[in-house]
């Protein structure tokens, strides 16, 4: 006979994601003085041909507001781990660079929860992502959050919060 879940157990479970999303924040921005966003905006540029993209595009991976993307660039510029370089064909657009300090700063940095999570999603079967879905999408539902903006990648903290 299967032992019946009881709902306090599913608060505590999403309560230890949380509180585990938020320790890997805090000793991030500890260790390295860079916040998550700011180490997600780095690494998708790392990923990019010739480790360059637009704020347009930025914007669109990380779901955020220009204003927000904004901030994170600025912020990374300052400590000098990209660099905004006009395009020649329109000096209104500029492309954002990855340098070779904002390089280095990523390589220090361990695997997020959030890298090692897609890994595993992506072997799974497609019926156990479609539960997954499913009971994600009922606990939204829930709690009324539907509305609600996110970004594909997991952060605790706000990203326009000027880390």
């Amino acid at each position: 006979m299967q032992k019946q879940i009881e709902y306090t157990e599913i608060l505590v479970g999403l309560r230890k994601i949380i509180r585990a999303i938020n320790l890997e924040s805090k000793q991030i921005q500890k260790e390295h003085g860079i916040s998550i966003p700011q180490l997600l905006c780095l690494n998708y540029l790392k990923n990019q041909p010739e480790y360059k993209s637009t704020s347009k595009e930025l914007k669109a991976y990380m779901n955020l507001n220009a204003s927000t993307i904004s901030g994170i660039v600025g912020r990374l510029e300052k400590k000098g781990y990209l660099a905004r370089v006009p395009v020649k064909e329109d000096k209104r657009v500029s492309s954002i660079l990855l340098t070779g300090l904002g390089l280095k700063i990523i390589d220090q940095i361990p695997p997020l929860m959030h890298d090692k999570l897609t890994h595993k999603l992506q072997q799974l079967p497609a019926s156990k992502l479609n539960d997954i879905q499913g009971a994600i999408s009922l606990l939204i539902e829930f709690m009324g959050t539907e509305s609600l903006d996110a970004s594909p990648v997991i952060m605790v903290q706000d990203p326009s919060d000027p880390i």
